[in-house]
């Protein structure tokens, strides 16, 4: 259930399918993309205005690259060199993270951890090669609940060898916002509910940046629906109803196409997934999108699909599996295995933890601002603390995840792929590639990979509230 917020901004043309505490705005813009190559030379952070409310209110101060929310799509083919310059007008230092794509440890973008912030004023230059296609996406780590929270983040496709066969390639950019009555960021002060809870959750959710409830479609076209939640905290789950989209790829990697069921709908904080959308139907007729993710205590439609003039197209057919991307295969037979356990929160019952190697109880901990732990430590800060595994390269490993907690926790892994093999101690019949796992309450899961890229790894919880409370760690690889 999203948190209540108490705020007196209210936009107007919302419709609710359920009662619910928190009064949630929601936008489609479409962002459309060709697939040419698309980027700037340099990304740019620093305050801007934004119109997340177009007619409702006045503008949003922000902070945004190259004064957009989201930023640039950028947008290359498989097998390009990314380089850009990051360059930061911000009061506090920043740096970029490429979420899901397989780096270098220097390009990472974690400060002091794999790079030196970039300090106001100052700039940094990634450059890395990019390997895998895919749906990708851009954001700092430093400050990150704050710094993601005001905007600052983008999108990165990377082609495919082979082009999809869609009439559009659209993308929808999920993300929510805490504002008030003057349709202002509420501050990003220390909140024990937030942190020990589900994290901040807005009560406002746009898609790219904006409030708007209507995108046209063509009675016939294929879409290429991809959707990125860059939200610090909430989960979305889409149903499309009639329509039933195909499945494509989680994560920016292929799976065999299947229909979007309630097993693949949640889309946690991080999470990417590749839809094909057949829009059937007669011109004017209207399609809802319902956002799911709380229900039954709280639906709402997100948007409505409004059919125009017709247009032609394949559909129907089940799209063809895109390549799989050159992730290298865990060895399963001879992987080993590493535990962890994830405690903490509201009435989670931990009643205590290590920081910094001294145990300290959970009322000294929430001192501390800090409320999880995995493997009974809590995580100060990623830079002092030693890695809590060392790895051995080109050895497989199995992470046994459990989360003994009351609250969902999306699960992300710097600088590789794996693959999700169980849940509940269940194999799955179809093993995804990812790079962001969603445990649910008292969940457990195994993930599986191979530890082919050597460096100082984060592997934290991407409710960034959480990942600054302690839920996180470093893995080193030598």
């Amino acid at each position: 259930m999203p948190t209540e917020i108490s705020t007196g901004f209210n936009p107007h043309r919302r419709r609710f399918l359920q009662a619910s505490a928190t009064a949630a705005a929601v936008a489609i813009l479409p962002l459309e993309s060709s697939s040419s190559q698309s980027f700037p030379s340099n990304l740019v952070a620093s305050p801007a205005d934004a119109a997340l409310v177009l007619d409702h209110g006045p503008v949003t101060k922000v902070w945004a690259f190259n004064e957009t929310v989201p930023g640039p799509l950028l947008r290359y083919r498989q097998g390009d060199t990314l380089s850009l310059m990051v360059e930061n007008k911000l009061d506090q230092p920043t740096t970029v993270h490429w979420h899901g794509l397989r780096v270098p440890i220097g390009m990472d973008g974690v400060p002091h951890l794999s790079q030196k912030p970039i300090d106001p004023g100052d700039s940094f230059h990634y450059q890395f090669k990019l390997e895998d296609a895919g749906t990708f996406w851009y954001h700092p780590h430093f400050a990150s609940s704050q710094q993601v929270g005001m905007g600052l983040h983008g999108v990165l496709i990377v082609d495919e060898y082979e082009p999809v066969a869609v009439d559009r390639d659209v993308v929808w950019v999920l993300d929510d916002w805490r504002l008030d009555q003057d349709a202002q960021i509420l501050p990003f002060e220390s909140n024990m509910r937030d942190t020990s809870h589900n994290g901040r959750l807005g009560n406002v959710v746009t898609v790219n940046g904006t409030i708007d409830e209507k995108f046209e479609v063509h009675p016939g076209e294929r879409l290429r629906l991809r959707l990125v939640n860059v939200a610090n905290a909430r989960t979305f789950a889409l149903n499309f109803n009639d329509l039933e989209p195909w499945v494509i790829a989680v994560d920016g990697h292929p799976i065999n196409p299947r229909r979007l069921d309630q097993s693949l709908a949640p889309l946690g904080s991080g999470q990417r997934m590749d839809l094909i959308v057949d829009i059937a139907g007669n011109p004017g007729e209207v399609s809802s999108v319902i956002d799911q993710a709380y229900a039954p205590n709280f639906a709402y439609e997100l948007m409505q699909l409004v059919r125009t003039d017709n247009s032609t197209s394949i559909q129907n057919s089940v799209p063809k599996r895109l390549a799989d991307n050159p992730v290298s295969p865990p060895d399963l037979v001879h992987a080993k295995r590493i535990s962890f356990l994830f405690e903490g929160g509201a009435m989670g019952g931990m009643t205590g933890a290590t920081v910094e190697g001294e145990f300290k109880t959970i009322q000294e901990l929430v001192g501390l601002g800090k409320v999880w732990s995995l493997n009974g430590i809590v995580q100060n800060d990623v830079h002092l603390d030693p890695p809590m595994f060392t790895l051995e390269l080109g050895q497989s490993y199995i992470f046994e995840l459990e989360n003994r907690t009351a609250w969902e926790h999306p699960f992300h892994l710097h600088g590789h792929s794996f693959q999700v093999i169980s849940r509940n101690g269940e194999p799955l019949a179809e093993q995804f590639t990812r790079d962001t796992v969603l445990l649910q309450p008292e969940e457990s899961a195994e993930i599986a990979f191979l530890a082919d890229n050597p460096g100082k790894w984060m592997f934290h919880c991407h409710i960034l509230e959480h990942q600054d409370a302690g839920m996180t760690s470093v893995i080193e690889i030598i």
